[in-house]
């Protein structure tokens, strides 16, 4: 009888530990809201009586009419649906050629010393323009299209993921490289089976931020020079002084991007499953 108990103590010391993880939660999304209300409401009773001039940093109740009257009735520049799939092709369009070459770079240049001395000055050099500057040079080049949208995204994502995958092509276990090559793996075999792996998680972590990234530079692109998309929404409400209508157009841009990077967090768990093995 004795030896049963403390298998029940232990049972209901863990269920103790799930009460208090959720009621943990519960407080988290509370406080939240009590935030969200405090700075909303601030703002409001601000604009509401002259401590904040709205023409200049709009009212929560203005911008939600905004949202509102884009959503039912469409912008400026036509539907607030297609100002987003605008950007969001270009910055996942972006953002794929941009991951894509930052890896194969960056793993490449991690595993040959002889191609990183080459190409290291031209890659800090690169990393070391405005990115605004390119910007402009796309648009001449490429025009007010699509293509000078994503390639200034290609180069936002680029060098944050080069740098990742470089890095941890570096902090690979060298004991473990070594160990493989004495079995008889192959260049190839080593970075695909203990080199790759290593770097993943650098890989996914500068996956993260690259995302923004990617909307950034497709978002100035249409800032700078565009016929769709929320950048050109932006710019068309500042030319207009409608200090809600930049407001709405961010919030949009902000759940949008809220929205990529839980897809991006479910990837990561899925890719990274090894790691719990």
């Amino acid at each position: 009888m004795n030896e049963a108990a403390p298998p029940a103590a232990g049972a209901k010391a863990g269920l103790s530990a799930a009460e208090l993880a959720a009621r943990r939660k519960r407080l988290v999304i509370a406080l939240r809201l009590a935030v969200l209300v405090v700075v909303l409401g601030g703002w409001e009773i601000g604009a509401a009586t002259g401590l904040i001039d709205p023409f200049f940093f709009g009212r929560p109740s203005g911008i939600a009419v905004k949202l509102y009257s884009w959503i039912t009735q469409g912008t400026a520049i036509g539907p607030l649906w297609l100002q987003v799939c605008v950007t969001m092709y270009e910055a996942i369009l972006g953002f794929f050629i941009g991951a894509v070459l930052g890896v194969v770079c960056g793993i490449a240049l991690g595993r040959n010393a002889l191609l990183a001395d080459i190409f290291s000055i031209y890659i800090k050099i690169g990393n070391s323009i405005p990115r605004i500057v390119l910007g402009s040079i796309f648009i001449v080049a490429l025009g007010l299209g699509t293509p000078s949208k994503v390639a200034l995204a290609v180069v936002m994502v680029f060098f944050v993921v080069f740098g990742n995958a470089f890095q941890g092509v570096l902090e690979a276990d060298r004991a473990i490289i070594a160990n493989a090559r004495i079995l008889g793996a192959s260049n190839w075999q080593v970075t695909r089976h203990v080199v790759v792996p290593s770097a993943l998680s650098w890989i996914m972590a500068s996956l993260h931020v690259s995302f923004g990234f990617a909307l950034i530079g497709a978002i100035v692109g249409e800032f700078l020079g565009a016929s769709q998309g929320m950048g050109l929404l932006i710019a068309t409400a500042q030319g207009t002084f409608d200090a809600d209508g930049v407001f709405a157009a961010m919030i949009v841009i902000g759940v949008v991007a809220l929205l990529a990077e839980a897809l991006l967090t479910a990837i990561e768990r899925r890719t990274a499953a090894w790691r719990l093995e």
